[in-house]
């Protein structure tokens, strides 16, 4: 057993306890779900408050328990989902008022999956207006706040997730990623994430009407946020399991052939024109020298067109959202997000017509770019914001608010447009809040990201246990 609370152990400590009989599903479960009760009031992370069904569940997994074991390795974890992911019975409103009775018909895969492996929710999770600013506010349920401190954001757009996790509110949180909704979240609450790349996790909304674009369908990933970093791998793990609703799945084991030798890790630091904030670049050198003495071979060498393909990413983004997604934002969104997106289009004008068509054909190029470059050096390690965490509404505050997350974002966006897996571990700590890194990886090479995120972990410390002792 331990001396902690249930609800501030891991999923792996949990699903070990569980497994071994120590402690029941029930126990685990009801740990969190006072836990959720407890917190979540002064935060809003949790929208919709399973916490009684989730007991319920709990002690169904426990009578199945008694009769034939642990139904998967995840068997008995309390976690939460985000609500812009259809379960079955459950609002997906995607933090728009007018999609409030939209209910789903089933399970998404990913929470198919995350249950099937004995995960029970607890509850689902803010995001913003159609899960598309860096932090997380809407007027269907407000604002979500940091765990750290009022002032700062708690990411976005799966910031209700990244609050939840590392407040206490479950072991799992589930998160999705079209720029960096993974990540930025993350970033802004010190947790551990890995953005899988693409055709690594299956997605589908039995609720949806009609396809999403396709740079939506190549750009955007389902994922976990947890507190450290081997909850990840774990829940990963169970995550994949291959699905034919997503016709751009690959079933592919989680775990790649082991290295002979050193891995060589590109590192770069280059903020191009704009400035790299002392704190990010404190972060960085952490993170280069905790890889370097676990045995990586790190070299100062730059990767190829991020900048440029960070920036064409987001204006094809921007260019798709404009011809299929503006109408139904201009009549659902709000005043505010609707002059928000004004400001995004100005500052990073969208692709149309041919202009988008050859920036989907230039895409090819800067992947090809890339994958050649890495298989050279497997990973890159690279700043992810040139700056630590914002302040909670920093990008509703004109073009210059806006600006100064989104178009500085470049090494965030240009993952999701090129498809390839990129993690997020804090790497510092800066005046009361942590600061994340990135840290980029090949195709269907999570694992190997995983890995170096856990040796920058093992030198930095695992942020929740500071947040946790704070009190």
């Amino acid at each position: 057993m331990t001396d902690k609370p249930l609800w501030r152990l891991g999923a792996g400590k949990q699903a070990e306890l569980v497994a071994s009989g120590e402690i029941s599903s029930t126990e685990a479960v009801t740990a969190a779900v006072e836990r959720m009760r407890e917190v979540n009031p002064a935060l809003n992370a949790v929208v919709d408050d399973m916490g009684d069904e989730a007991i319920e569940e709990a002690g169904r997994l426990d009578r199945l328990f008694a009769e034939s074991g642990a139904v998967g390795p995840l068997h008995g974890v309390p976690v939460t989902i985000k609500e812009n992911i259809d379960q079955e019975g459950r609002a997906t409103p995607n933090g728009v008022a007018a999609f409030k009775n939209v209910i789903a018909p089933a399970d998404s895969p990913f929470v198919k999956n995350l249950r099937r492996d004995g995960a029970i929710v607890i509850g689902r999770t803010n995001t913003p207006e159609f899960s598309f600013r860096a932090t997380t506010d809407n007027p269907l349920h407000g604002r979500t706040f940091n765990p750290w401190n009022d002032w700062a954001s708690a990411g976005g757009s799966s910031g209700g997730a990244s609050s939840a996790v590392m407040s206490g509110m479950g072991a799992v949180a589930h998160g999705n990623d079209i720029g960096g909704s993974l990540r930025f979240p993350s970033a802004a609450t010190g947790a551990a994430t890995v953005k899988p790349g693409f055709g690594r996790t299956p997605a589908y909304n039995p609720s949806q009407k009609e396809e999403r674009g396709l740079l939506a369908q190549i750009m955007s990933v389902q994922g976990v946020i947890c507190r450290e970093v081997a909850d990840v791998r774990l829940a990963m793990r169970s995550a994949i399991s291959y699905d034919a609703h997503d016709p751009w799945m690959v079933p592919m084991p989680f775990d790649g052939p082991v290295s002979e030798g050193p891995v060589s890790v590109a590192f770069t630091k280059n903020p191009f024109e704009m400035e790299l904030h002392p704190a990010v670049d404190k972060a960085l050198d952490a993170a280069r020298d905790a890889l370097a003495d676990a045995g990586y071979n790190v070299t100062e060498v730059e990767p190829p067109n991020v900048r440029e393909i960070g920036q064409e990413g987001l204006r094809a983004l921007f260019g798709e959202t404009k011809a299929l997604l503006l109408e139904v934002m201009r009549q659902a969104g709000s005043p505010e997000f609707n002059r928000y997106m004004d400001i995004c289009f100005e500052f990073s004008p969208p692709y149309e017509g041919d202009d988008l068509l050859r920036a989907f054909a230039r895409r090819s190029g800067h992947v090809r770019d890339w994958l050649l470059f890495l298989r050279e050096y497997p990973l890159v390690l690279t700043p992810f914001l040139l700056q630590p965490t914002y302040s909670w509404n920093r990008d509703m505050e004109g073009r210059e608010g806006a600006m100064e997350i989104m178009y500085k974002g470049f090494y965030s966006f240009a993952m999701n447009y090129l498809g390839l897996p990129a993690g997020n571990v804090p790497a510092s700590y800066n005046e009361g809040l942590p600061v994340g890194v990135q840290i980029v990886g090949r195709r269907f090479r999570e694992d190997m990201i995983l890995d170096a995120c856990e040796a920058v972990e093992s030198r930095v410390g695992i942020m929740a246990e500071k947040l946790f002792e704070r009190g």
